[in-house]
Protein backbone atom coordinates (compact mmCIF):
# COMPACT_ATOMS: atom_id res chain seq x y z
CA UNK A 1 0.00 0.00 0.00
CA UNK A 2 1.41 3.34 -0.94
CA UNK A 3 0.48 6.80 0.24
CA UNK A 4 2.41 9.10 -2.09
CA UNK A 5 2.76 12.85 -2.35
CA UNK A 6 5.00 15.72 -1.45
CA UNK A 7 2.52 17.76 0.59
CA UNK A 8 0.30 17.15 3.59
CA UNK A 9 -2.84 17.10 1.45
CA UNK A 10 -1.59 14.06 -0.42
CA UNK A 11 -0.73 12.44 2.89
CA UNK A 12 -4.48 12.26 3.50
CA UNK A 13 -4.91 10.02 0.47
CA UNK A 14 -4.42 6.30 0.06
CA UNK A 15 -3.43 4.87 -3.30
CA UNK A 16 -4.05 1.17 -3.54
CA UNK A 17 -1.76 -0.47 -6.10
CA UNK A 18 -2.05 -3.86 -7.82
CA UNK A 19 0.70 -5.37 -5.67
CA UNK A 20 -1.39 -4.55 -2.59
CA UNK A 21 -3.67 -7.37 -3.79
CA UNK A 22 -6.99 -5.72 -3.11
CA UNK A 23 -9.50 -7.78 -5.08
CA UNK A 24 -13.15 -7.00 -5.74
CA UNK A 25 -16.09 -9.28 -6.44
CA UNK A 26 -18.42 -7.19 -8.62
CA UNK A 27 -21.96 -8.35 -9.36
CA UNK A 28 -24.25 -6.71 -11.91
CA UNK A 29 -27.84 -7.29 -10.78
CA UNK A 30 -31.47 -6.79 -11.68
CA UNK A 31 -33.41 -6.30 -8.44
CA UNK A 32 -37.20 -6.40 -8.58
CA UNK A 33 -38.16 -4.99 -5.17
CA UNK A 34 -36.55 -2.32 -2.97
CA UNK A 35 -36.76 -4.44 0.19
CA UNK A 36 -34.41 -6.93 -1.45
CA UNK A 37 -31.55 -4.42 -1.20
CA UNK A 38 -31.21 -5.04 2.53
CA UNK A 39 -31.11 -8.79 1.92
CA UNK A 40 -28.21 -8.42 -0.51
CA UNK A 41 -26.08 -6.54 2.00
CA UNK A 42 -27.01 -8.83 4.87
CA UNK A 43 -25.97 -11.93 2.91
CA UNK A 44 -22.47 -10.52 2.40
CA UNK A 45 -21.88 -8.80 5.74
CA UNK A 46 -23.96 -10.87 8.11
CA UNK A 47 -22.32 -14.27 7.71
CA UNK A 48 -19.96 -14.73 10.63
CA UNK A 49 -17.45 -16.65 8.50
CA UNK A 50 -17.47 -14.81 5.19
CA UNK A 51 -18.26 -11.46 6.79
CA UNK A 52 -14.95 -11.49 8.66
CA UNK A 53 -13.07 -11.75 5.36
CA UNK A 54 -14.77 -8.71 3.83
CA UNK A 55 -12.76 -5.48 3.84
CA UNK A 56 -15.65 -3.44 2.47
CA UNK A 57 -18.97 -3.67 0.68
CA UNK A 58 -21.08 -1.23 -1.33
CA UNK A 59 -24.37 -1.48 -3.20
CA UNK A 60 -25.36 1.06 -5.85
CA UNK A 61 -28.78 1.66 -7.44
CA UNK A 62 -29.02 2.93 -11.01
CA UNK A 63 -30.49 6.41 -11.47
CA UNK A 64 -29.67 7.62 -14.96
CA UNK A 65 -27.49 7.03 -18.00
CA UNK A 66 -24.80 9.65 -18.52
CA UNK A 67 -23.37 8.16 -21.72
CA UNK A 68 -23.18 4.84 -23.52
CA UNK A 69 -22.83 3.10 -26.84
CA UNK A 70 -24.82 -0.02 -25.91
CA UNK A 71 -28.52 -0.51 -26.58
CA UNK A 72 -28.70 -3.27 -23.94
CA UNK A 73 -31.32 -2.84 -21.20
CA UNK A 74 -30.09 -0.99 -18.14
CA UNK A 75 -29.51 -3.12 -15.04
CA UNK A 76 -30.77 -1.87 -11.69
CA UNK A 77 -27.86 -2.46 -9.28
CA UNK A 78 -24.20 -3.33 -8.90
CA UNK A 79 -22.51 -4.42 -5.71
CA UNK A 80 -18.80 -4.46 -4.90
CA UNK A 81 -17.29 -6.67 -2.19
CA UNK A 82 -13.64 -6.04 -1.32
CA UNK A 83 -11.26 -8.79 -0.16
CA UNK A 84 -7.54 -9.17 0.47
CA UNK A 85 -5.47 -11.34 -1.91
CA UNK A 86 -8.25 -13.52 -3.36
CA UNK A 87 -12.02 -13.77 -3.52
CA UNK A 88 -12.73 -16.73 -1.21
CA UNK A 89 -14.00 -19.85 -2.95
CA UNK A 90 -16.91 -19.96 -0.53
CA UNK A 91 -17.89 -16.42 -1.52
CA UNK A 92 -17.96 -17.41 -5.19
CA UNK A 93 -20.15 -20.38 -4.35
CA UNK A 94 -22.48 -18.38 -2.10
CA UNK A 95 -22.86 -15.21 -4.13
CA UNK A 96 -22.33 -16.38 -7.72
CA UNK A 97 -23.07 -20.09 -8.12
CA UNK A 98 -25.91 -20.45 -5.61
CA UNK A 99 -29.42 -19.36 -6.57
CA UNK A 100 -30.00 -15.70 -5.80
CA UNK A 101 -32.68 -14.47 -3.38
CA UNK A 102 -36.18 -14.15 -4.77
CA UNK A 103 -36.50 -11.05 -6.91
CA UNK A 104 -32.77 -10.87 -7.72
CA UNK A 105 -31.32 -11.78 -11.12
CA UNK A 106 -27.55 -12.08 -11.42
CA UNK A 107 -26.47 -10.72 -14.81
CA UNK A 108 -22.70 -10.75 -14.43
CA UNK A 109 -20.09 -11.59 -11.79
CA UNK A 110 -16.42 -10.73 -12.13
CA UNK A 111 -13.21 -10.33 -10.19
CA UNK A 112 -11.64 -6.87 -10.43
CA UNK A 113 -8.11 -5.70 -9.64
CA UNK A 114 -6.96 -2.13 -9.12
CA UNK A 115 -5.48 -0.11 -12.00
CA UNK A 116 -1.97 1.27 -11.27
CA UNK A 117 -1.92 4.68 -9.50
CA UNK A 118 -5.65 5.00 -10.17
CA UNK A 119 -7.44 3.71 -7.07
CA UNK A 120 -7.49 6.68 -4.70
CA UNK A 121 -9.47 7.24 -1.51
CA UNK A 122 -9.24 9.85 1.26
CA UNK A 123 -8.16 8.36 4.57
CA UNK A 124 -11.16 9.98 6.19
CA UNK A 125 -13.63 8.62 3.63
CA UNK A 126 -17.14 8.95 5.07
CA UNK A 127 -19.13 7.83 2.05
CA UNK A 128 -21.24 9.89 -0.32
CA UNK A 129 -24.64 9.61 1.35
CA UNK A 130 -24.01 12.75 3.40
CA UNK A 131 -23.16 14.68 0.23
CA UNK A 132 -26.49 15.41 -1.43
CA UNK A 133 -24.66 16.93 -4.39
CA UNK A 134 -22.80 13.71 -5.18
CA UNK A 135 -23.78 10.52 -6.97
CA UNK A 136 -21.67 7.52 -7.85
CA UNK A 137 -20.46 7.66 -11.44
CA UNK A 138 -19.94 4.12 -12.74
CA UNK A 139 -18.19 3.97 -16.09
CA UNK A 140 -18.11 0.58 -17.83
CA UNK A 141 -15.25 0.54 -20.35
CA UNK A 142 -14.17 -2.06 -22.89
CA UNK A 143 -10.50 -1.67 -23.85
CA UNK A 144 -9.16 -3.59 -26.84
CA UNK A 145 -6.92 -6.39 -25.52
CA UNK A 146 -4.01 -5.25 -27.70
CA UNK A 147 -4.19 -1.78 -26.11
CA UNK A 148 -4.48 -2.77 -22.44
CA UNK A 149 -0.84 -2.05 -21.59
CA UNK A 150 -0.92 1.38 -23.26
CA UNK A 151 -4.25 2.21 -21.64
CA UNK A 152 -2.94 1.21 -18.22
CA UNK A 153 0.13 3.42 -18.75
CA UNK A 154 -2.04 6.46 -19.53
CA UNK A 155 -4.06 5.82 -16.38
CA UNK A 156 -0.88 5.43 -14.29
CA UNK A 157 0.95 8.48 -15.63
CA UNK A 158 -1.82 11.00 -16.21
CA UNK A 159 -5.41 10.20 -15.24
CA UNK A 160 -4.92 8.57 -11.84
CA UNK A 161 -2.53 11.16 -10.34
CA UNK A 162 -4.65 14.12 -11.46
CA UNK A 163 -7.89 12.48 -10.30
CA UNK A 164 -6.18 12.01 -6.94
CA UNK A 165 -5.81 15.77 -6.65
CA UNK A 166 -9.55 16.16 -7.19
CA UNK A 167 -10.12 13.61 -4.43
CA UNK A 168 -7.80 15.57 -2.16
CA UNK A 169 -9.71 18.79 -2.89
CA UNK A 170 -13.10 17.16 -2.21
CA UNK A 171 -14.33 17.66 -5.77
CA UNK A 172 -14.39 13.86 -6.17
CA UNK A 173 -15.32 11.55 -3.31
CA UNK A 174 -13.00 8.77 -4.46
CA UNK A 175 -11.53 7.65 -7.77
CA UNK A 176 -11.47 3.88 -8.14
CA UNK A 177 -10.30 2.46 -11.46
CA UNK A 178 -10.57 -1.32 -11.63
CA UNK A 179 -9.95 -3.85 -14.38
CA UNK A 180 -11.52 -7.22 -14.96
CA UNK A 181 -9.27 -10.12 -14.01
CA UNK A 182 -11.86 -12.87 -14.58
CA UNK A 183 -15.52 -13.06 -15.57
CA UNK A 184 -17.10 -15.72 -13.37
CA UNK A 185 -20.56 -15.56 -14.92
CA UNK A 186 -22.40 -13.57 -17.55
CA UNK A 187 -26.03 -13.97 -18.55
CA UNK A 188 -26.34 -13.80 -22.35
CA UNK A 189 -29.35 -11.55 -21.80
CA UNK A 190 -27.04 -8.80 -20.48
CA UNK A 191 -26.27 -7.87 -24.06
CA UNK A 192 -22.99 -6.04 -23.50
CA UNK A 193 -19.59 -6.42 -21.86
CA UNK A 194 -16.57 -4.54 -20.55
CA UNK A 195 -13.15 -5.10 -18.96
CA UNK A 196 -12.84 -1.96 -16.83
CA UNK A 197 -15.08 -0.30 -14.23
CA UNK A 198 -14.33 3.20 -12.95
CA UNK A 199 -16.15 4.38 -9.82
CA UNK A 200 -16.07 8.03 -8.80
CA UNK A 201 -18.40 10.13 -6.64
CA UNK A 202 -19.15 13.35 -8.53
CA UNK A 203 -21.52 16.31 -8.57
CA UNK A 204 -23.88 14.84 -11.17
CA UNK A 205 -25.57 18.20 -11.84
CA UNK A 206 -22.37 19.90 -13.02
CA UNK A 207 -20.31 16.92 -14.22
CA UNK A 208 -19.47 17.07 -17.94
CA UNK A 209 -16.94 14.25 -18.16
CA UNK A 210 -13.47 13.55 -16.85
CA UNK A 211 -11.68 15.52 -19.56
CA UNK A 212 -13.08 18.84 -18.36
CA UNK A 213 -12.72 17.92 -14.68
CA UNK A 214 -9.07 16.92 -15.01
CA UNK A 215 -8.14 19.86 -17.23
CA UNK A 216 -9.45 22.19 -14.52
CA UNK A 217 -6.74 21.01 -12.08
CA UNK A 218 -4.05 23.75 -12.12
CA UNK A 219 -1.13 21.40 -11.46
CA UNK A 220 -2.51 18.34 -13.25
CA UNK A 221 -0.41 15.61 -14.81
CA UNK A 222 -1.56 15.97 -18.41
CA UNK A 223 0.98 15.99 -21.24
CA UNK A 224 1.08 18.82 -23.78
CA UNK A 225 -2.38 19.24 -25.25
CA UNK A 226 -4.18 18.65 -21.98
CA UNK A 227 -6.66 15.96 -21.12
CA UNK A 228 -8.72 16.65 -24.22
CA UNK A 229 -5.77 15.24 -26.12
CA UNK A 230 -5.35 12.37 -23.66
CA UNK A 231 -8.95 11.22 -24.07
CA UNK A 232 -8.83 11.72 -27.84
CA UNK A 233 -5.87 9.32 -27.93
CA UNK A 234 -7.79 6.83 -25.77
CA UNK A 235 -10.82 6.84 -28.06
CA UNK A 236 -9.45 4.30 -30.60
CA UNK A 237 -8.44 1.98 -27.73
CA UNK A 238 -11.82 1.66 -26.06
CA UNK A 239 -15.57 1.88 -26.14
CA UNK A 240 -17.85 2.91 -23.28
CA UNK A 241 -20.88 0.61 -23.43
CA UNK A 242 -22.49 2.21 -20.40
CA UNK A 243 -21.81 5.15 -18.07
CA UNK A 244 -24.34 5.74 -15.31
CA UNK A 245 -25.10 7.85 -12.26
CA UNK A 246 -26.13 5.88 -9.19
CA UNK A 247 -27.33 6.27 -5.62
CA UNK A 248 -25.28 4.58 -2.92
CA UNK A 249 -27.71 2.28 -1.09
CA UNK A 250 -25.11 0.68 1.20
CA UNK A 251 -21.60 2.01 1.80
CA UNK A 252 -19.90 -0.36 4.21
CA UNK A 253 -16.53 0.55 2.68
CA UNK A 254 -15.78 3.47 5.00
CA UNK A 255 -12.82 1.74 6.67
CA UNK A 256 -11.45 0.24 3.46
CA UNK A 257 -8.34 2.43 3.34
CA UNK A 258 -7.59 2.04 7.05
CA UNK A 259 -8.00 -1.73 6.92
CA UNK A 260 -4.83 -2.12 4.84
CA UNK A 261 -1.31 -1.21 5.86
CA UNK A 262 -0.26 2.34 4.92
CA UNK A 263 3.26 3.65 4.54
CA UNK A 264 4.06 6.84 6.41
CA UNK A 265 4.28 10.00 4.30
Amino acid sequence: MSSRGADMTDCNLIRIEPDDRLVVLARTLQVQAPHTEAILAQRVLGDTGLGRMVLGYALYRHCSVFQGSSDAPVWSHIDLTYYRDIVPERAVHEFVLTQQPEGVQLLRAEVLLTTPSSFVMPLGWQGSRGRLDQQASLEYIDVRPADLAAYRDVMRRHVGPTAGKLVASGRFGTFRAMETDAVLFQDPALGTGWNQIHLCEVDAASFRGFGQELDAVPDGDAPEGGFAGVFANLAPMRTIPRWTFNDAVVEADLALAQSLTREAC
